[in-house]
């Protein structure tokens, strides 16, 4: 089951990236949605002046729910990781507020997204980025390389939550951050509602609940966590932004 929901989450997502480089048969006039709820995911929850300097291709694959960049108060210099950066624009956003001194990574396991990516970066003309195959619960960098971890929507993808904490505290310097925009779950929805309220692949039955989240970062070694609700996905299901800091 698990090895299934991994295939089902890079499958959809292939086919996303496949669709705005129009390269698949099937490829249409826009993206596919692969997550539910229209405008409560996507490009659209940016800041118009944020992506206007960006490829369309970076802002159509967006399939977030929020916009980490703008929540992690990135300072010139810092080393960024997005996990499951999908086709770049939270990579290349970062790379924009880090600056020539600072440097972004983004990590995704899926080819057709990686293609994308690079494709927007080499668009962008964005040289302190890269963009690397890997899952996020084993990211390819080494131990205490990165001040900022950021991520869209990706979270409640991974059939391995605590392994997916754990690898974020592995990767942060000590006094590192993260700043994670995510679908988090009331506490009073169980497992079995979220799964009625919204597909795995779609960003909903997944979801921790924000109790679940906070005890998973206190367990990995997470200092001063928080899980702020921002919008509302589905009935009990919203878009968040958790931040904590590497002790």
């Amino acid at each position: 089951m698990t090895d299934d929901l991994v295939a089902q989450v890079r499958s959809t997502y292939a086919r996303a990236a496949l669709a705005v480089t129009d390269v698949s048969p099937a490829a249409c006039c826009s993206t596919p949605t692969a997550l539910d709820g229209g405008e409560q995911f996507g490009g659209s929850l940016y800041d118009a002046a944020d992506v206007a300097a960006l490829p369309d291709t970076a802002y159509l694959a967006s399939l977030g729910c929020g916009n980490p960049t703008a929540v992690a108060d990135l300072l010139p210099g810092e080393r960024v990781l997005d996990l499951g950066s999908g086709g770049g624009i939270d990579v290349l956003l970062s790379a924009r507020r880090v600056g020539s001194t600072g440097f972004a990574y983004g990590v995704d396991m899926t080819p057709e997204m990686l293609a994308l990516a690079r494709s927007n970066a080499a668009k962008a003309g964005a040289t302190n980025v890269e963009f690397l195959e890997g899952r996020i619960e084993a990211v390819p960098l080494p131990d205490a390389s990165i001040d900022v971890i950021i991520s869209n929507c990706v979270i409640n993808l991974s059939v391995d939550k605590p392994a997916v904490l754990a690898e974020m505290y592995r990767l942060l310097v000590p006094g590192g951050r993260l700043g994670v925009s995510d679908v988090v779950a009331e506490d009073h929805v169980t497992t079995g509602e979220r799964a009625e309220r919204g597909s795995f692949v779609g960003c909903v039955a997944g979801a921790l609940s924000r109790s679940e989240y906070l005890e998973g970062l206190a367990t990995a070694g997470f200092m001063d966590a928080t899980v702020q609700f921002t919008h509302e996905v589905a009935p009990g299901m919203h878009g968040a932004i958790v931040r904590a800091t590497k002790a």
